[in-house]
């Protein structure tokens, strides 16, 4: 990981000052390459750690900057000054002319920050998506902050005390969704989201939404060509070099759609890259291959195995900041190192498509369950829910699924979502221990689904989940997932459905036709219909998918490995032993693939602790 950070009104001293910046800035990187540029004076600090291409940092009339990641401009003027003096050259000169709005005016992927020294101010910005994190803290009248948390936690005013709330919000999400953070006194921007520090009083302000606004009017020819024309300039502005560019090849509609572009702008084969998985129904290197042969790129494939699994465990858990639980950053770890060997340095991904143009199971899933919420209450009841009372027959079929049905539909959105949730599946009584469910608020994560899900600018229910997945799901998960590991491998993710522009597109689209009579993303293949191969544009989504469940009923080691992780948690007290053995009992006895994920989360948990003790 590379990045930026710095502090301001922290009395540190010449020495202490540059010690700090070395520490943060060696947390803060994976890669050899990387380089730390830096101001500092006796109460101010700032750094940009990374490479030439996607680092750096600025001085002038007392205005500090710096950026990191891949940034896009609004105007010729900004573009032209990025051009020649680089883009922390161009952010001041947005911050001058513009103050705060000048973070309206970058795009793609960025975590920006300015210092103000003349007006004692300091702003820190991240990209619209959340692709970039920003962790800080406020402590009194210092402002603390770095790209990543273990960067934050090496100025000396910090404190490495875990936030419990942290730990419950983790087991819930298998992340830690911002803006809350693992370190107790710290926190994380949201996308699209800055943080105003003027004269130690804090300001955090939302720069961009994602407003829903359907044309309906417009054709679906004219629609289709407008996508495809911003797919295209999404994937064209993601490239540096085609000889250093590669993709992600999973097979699926996404990382297909991408490929082929990437091989269409190119004239000539690119390299592309999939994980399989000698396991019947986790492996779809056929689709990655039916595809790589459609567009005619140069494929490489990589099969992980359970010695793989062991392997790697200990190196995620300690590349990762904060506890994570995606098992499937495994693959995309192997990924990632497979393309850098290849000597590839930029890996497309298509990530986002999912949640822009309705790819989730789920949603067709909730639609036939909004059906039932959009019947008048009187007709719910009086007539239909009556129905699930009666008695004998409610085993019966159809009447259990009728029940069934009720008993689900009843639910309203966004909590139906979390119905299969481990920690809504068992009372919290029987999943933790009684010292430390007092620390905590039990409802905090489903009140925070519901603050996003109530708070989109949206009329239609798909376009709500859509939107609280770019959050939860992307933001949170999946970029996580994918940035860290390429930067683990040092080769650069970068997400061209994410495109601000294809974004925005994105939210036009009618509800209607991104999902249609539960076909998830209808506009996208019917768009993209002569484009992909038939055999693609008819799959289910599947994905770069871990059979952990599966291997730890067959692999000794990484059972061994498993049943150690659990037993060294137990022992902090946050989970109650009891149920540590009900889910090992119900991985064993009933579906192993499904309690897999939570022994996975569980492990990876105590696997991080174990990697960032202090």
């Amino acid at each position: 990981m590379s990045g930026i950070g710095g502090w301001m009104n922290s009395q540190l001293g010449n020495g202490i000052a540059m010690g700090t910046i070395d520490k943060m800035a060696g947390k803060m990187t994976f890669e050899p390459t990387s380089a730390t540029r830096n101001l500092h004076d006796e109460s101010t600090g700032l750094l940009a750690n990374g490479t030439q291409r996607n680092a750096g940092i600025h001085f002038s009339a007392q205005i500090w900057t710096a950026y990191h990641g891949h940034v896009r401009w609004r105007t010729q003027e900004l573009s032209d000054t990025a051009q020649q003096w680089g883009h922390a050259a161009a952010l001041a000169l947005a911050y001058q002319n513009h103050q705060e709005r000048a973070f309206e005016l970058a795009h793609g992927s960025f975590a920006l920050a300015v210092i103000d020294k003349p007006n004692n101010r300091a702003l820190i910005a991240i990209d619209r998506l959340g692709i970039q994190p920003m962790h800080y803290a406020i402590i009194g009248t210092q402002l603390i902050f770095a790209s990543t948390a273990d960067g934050l936690l090496a100025h000396p005013a910090l404190r490495a005390d875990i936030e419990p709330q942290a730990i419950f919000n983790y087991l819930y999400f298998h992340t830690v969704p911002s803006p809350g953070a693992i370190y107790r006194g710290t926190e994380k921007l949201l996308p699209g989201q800055y943080l105003s520090f003027n004269h130690g009083v804090v300001d955090k302000q939302t720069y961009w939404r994602l407003d829903y606004c359907e044309q309906k009017r417009k054709r679906f020819g004219a629609l289709a060509a407008e996508f495809r024309e911003r797919l295209r300039k999404g994937v064209q502005d993601s490239i540096d070099d085609f000889a250093t560019t590669g993709a992600f090849l999973s097979g699926g509609t996404d990382s297909s759609t991408v490929s082929g572009v990437l091989r269409e702008l190119a004239g000539r084969p690119v390299h592309t890259f999939s994980i399989g998985f000698n396991v019947p129904g986790f492996d779809e290197t056929e689709y990655a291959r039916l595809s790589a042969r459609h567009f005619g790129t140069t494929h490489h494939e990589y099969y992980v195995t359970p010695q793989d699994v062991i392997d790697a465990i200990p190196i995620i858990a300690k590349a990762y900041d904060e506890p994570f639980g995606n098992a499937s950053a495994i693959p995309a770890y192997y990924c990632a190192r497979m393309a850098k060997m290849e000597g590839i340095s930029t890996l497309l991904a298509g990530d986002g498509g999912d949640e822009l143009f309705a790819g989730n199971a789920r949603y067709a899933k909730q639609q036939v369950f909004e059906l039932y919420q959009n019947l008048p209450a009187p007709l719910r009841g009086r007539f239909i829910e009556p129905l699930i009372k009666i008695g004998p027959l409610a085993t019966v079929f159809p009447f259990s699924k009728l029940q069934s049905y009720i008993l689900q539909a009843r639910i309203p959105l966004p909590d139906r979502l979390e119905t299969y949730n481990f920690l809504q599946r068992t009372p919290l009584a029987d999943i933790f221990a009684s010292d430390f469910l007092e620390q905590i608020q039990t409802d905090a994560p489903i009140e925070s689904l519901r603050e996003i899900y109530r708070g989109t600018r949206a009329e239609a229910c798909l376009d709500k989940m859509m939107h609280l997945d770019l959050k939860i799901t992307l933001a949170d998960n999946d970029l996580r997932k994918v940035v860290r590991m390429c930067e683990l491998a040092e080769v650069e993710a970068r997400f061209p459905l994410l495109d601000d522009a294809l974004v925005e597109f994105s939210a036009r689209v009618p509800a209607d036709l991104k999902l249609r009579r539960l076909k998830l993303r209808y506009f996208f293949k019917k768009a993209l219909k002569d484009f992909l191969p038939a055999a693609t544009l008819r799959k289910s989504k599947h994905g770069f998918g871990l059979p952990f469940g599966l291997w730890i009923q067959t692999h000794a080691p990484l059972k061994e490995l498993v049943q150690e992780s659990l037993v060294s948690l137990s022992r902090r007290g946050y989970l109650k032993p009891r149920y540590l053995d009900f889910l090992r009992k119900q991985h064993q006895s009933e579906h192993a693939t499904y309690y897999g994920v939570m022994l996975w989360v569980l492990m990876m948990l105590e696997q991080w602790f174990e990697a960032h003790e202090r």
